[in-house]
């Protein structure tokens, strides 16, 4: 993940800009706390998602699980 992008998912999480520099922001209170590492672990299982996606693409036509993990992946997001 870029600087921006985790700034842009703390945002989203309604973190607050610390003094006039808008791109130190404060995580105040646990439902800010937990709505932004939700929103980075989602990041991070679409990422490994992506790879197993990846992986199944370059080995057609051989038994392998990839498609299978990477559903499984994306089914963790759906449960919470």
């Amino acid at each position: 993940m870029t600087q921006d992008e985790i700034i842009e998912m703390a945002r989203q999480a309604k973190a607050i800009p610390m003094h006039k520099d808008f791109n130190q922001l404060a995580l105040i209170g646990t439902e800010n706390l937990n709505a932004f590492a939700k929103l980075v672990a989602e990041r991070e299982r679409e990422a490994c998602a992506a790879i197993c996606d990846e992986l199944h693409e370059s080995r057609v036509g051989k038994d392998n699980y990839f498609a299978f993990a990477a559903n499984a992946i994306r089914e963790l997001r759906a449960k919470q």
